[in-house]
Parts: structure tokens; C-alpha cells; sequence
């Protein structure tokens, strides 16, 4: 016996990884973050599984589920919304099947930020411009550490793709503005993948703004950078000149 953490991905059950819906159709135990997965995926798994929807669940709770789980020899599918690596609540969960004795393993799935760059149809990094993509988030009622508030983010001038921070958008952009420029562009991406994604694009001068009449108040992944501007230098890769150990150039 053992549990799988899957990643469910961004909603849309087609970005699920073939392993992770081959585990979701066989599975005879679930525990999923209703909150979060989209009911499409959660819609996989057999209807004569055991289903448990962790949003009203305590760690002791989810923790009793796998006990249980062992005893009768039947794997747990935990199933978490994007990638379980990135803000997904896995360690205290491992930490809590280590001292049980019980094995687990983790299947990735494709992270919100990914969903909302392929809904934005754009490309993080930008030569000359960002070649740094920064994950994070605003503190809330977890505390951001010392030394890795927005502020000291954006000095670095990367791609930002902050999580669980829509509901702070005006203090968002104002602390952006002072590194980026008022002029920088931004999107916010609502429900990345789902049927009812809303995207709002503007600068840091009026995305607040826009995020308000959209009605976007949670849920949502906030992109900011250069990059997002089609303009400045391109890529070398697939230039005349440039060679590699599959291509020679051209006048060669």
C-alpha cells in the first residue's frame, strides 16, 4: 500500500498527465482538494470509490483516511490542484507518512503558471529582458521570510508569477510600479484552463482596476513583466548565424 500524491494540473482534465489519469480511473481511494481540483478530473475517478473532499478535512483527518487505507491494503490517490510541488502542502502530510511507515510517491502535474502562459499565449523569458521566471506570493496568514517580500522580487526585474495574491492587487501593483514602471505590462489569469477563464491584461497603472470590474477576487495567477511585451531583441536559436551541434549556419 501507498499514496500517490497527483497532481490534477490547472482544471482542464486534457492537461492531466497520462499517468495521472490512468491512477484517477483505477483508483479505488481519493482524497482531493474540492476547493481547488476542477470536478471534471475529480469526475475520473470510478463512482463506487471512496471519495473525501480534504477542503473540510484536518491533517489528522486525511492522515486517519491512509491509515485506513493500509490496513485493508489499497492505495490513496492524494489528489492536489496544479503541480504538487508549488504551495501544495505535501511536506507536513510526508512528514506525518514517514512516522507511520508508509510509502508514497509524487506525480507531477502542470502548474497554473504554465496554464496561464499558454492562456496568454506568450513566453516568460525574453532575450535581453528576463531570463529568470520567479514563483512566489504576498504574505497572508502564512508570512513571507525574511528577504523574500515582492519588493526585494521585483528588483531582480524577472518574470513574476505570483500565487494566491489577487486579493492584494492594488498593493501588488503599487509595489511593483516602483521597479517595473507604472508602463509595465501584467495579466491576471482567472481559472486558468477551466470553462470559465476570464484573463484581464493591462500595466500596473490599471490592473487593479480591471481585476475589479472583471470581478476576479480569487483563484487567479498574476504575471508581470517585460517579457510580456512583443517587442525587443528575439532569440539567436533559430538565426542564420547561429550554430550548434545540430546545425551549421548558413553560409557555411
Amino acid at each position: 500500500m501507498k499514496v500517490i500524491f497527483v497532481g490534477a494540473g490547472p482544471g482542464d482534465p486534457e492537461l492531466l498527465t497520462r499517468k495521472a489519469a490512468r491512477l484517477l480511473e483505477s483508483c479505488q481511494c481519493c482524497v482531493y482538494a474540492g476547493s481547488l481540483v476542477s470536478p471534471e478530473v475529480v469526475a475520473l475517478v470510478p463512482a463506487d470509490a471512496e471519495k473525501y473532499d480534504s477542503a473540510g478535512m484536518t491533517l489528522e483527518e486525511t492522515t486517519a483516511v491512509c491509515i485506513k487505507a493500509r490496513e485493508r491494503g489499497i492505495d490513496v490517490i492524494r489528489l492536489h490542484t496544479g503541480d504538487p510541488s508549488i504551495y501544495g502542502a505535501i511536506r507536513e502530510q510526508m512528514v506525518e507518512l514517514d512516522r507511520l511507515g508508509i510509502a508514497y510517491e509524487v506525480v507531477p502535474g502542470v502548474s497554473s503558471f504554465q496554464a496561464a502562459a499558454a492562456a496568454l499565449k506568450t513566453e516568460l523569458t525574453a532575450p535581453e529582458v528576463s531570463q529568470t521566471i520567479i514563483l512566489t506570493r504576498t504574505a497572508g496568514r502564512t508570512p513571507m521570510p525574511a528577504g523574500q517580500e515582492l519588493e526585494r522580487m521585483a528588483q531582480t526585474q524577472a518574470t513574476l508569477c505570483i500565487f494566491l495574491s489577487v486579493h492584494n492587487m492594488a498593493e501588488v501593483a503599487q509595489t511593483l510600479s516602483a521597479h517595473y514602471g507604472a508602463d509595465c505590462p501584467i495579466a491576471v489569469v482567472y481559472r486558468a484552463s477551466w470553462p470559465d477563464q476570464i484573463i484581464a491584461e493591462g500595466t500596473l497603472a490599471d490592473i487593479a482596476g480591471k481585476v475589479a470590474k472583471a470581478g476576479i477576487g480569487k483563484t487567479a495567477m498574476i504575471v508581470v513583466g517585460r517579457a510580456l511585451e512583443r517587442s525587443g531583441a528575439v532569440s539567436r536559436l533559430y538565426s542564420g548565424e547561429f550554430t550548434h551541434g545540430y546545425r551549421k549556419a548558413k553560409h557555411e
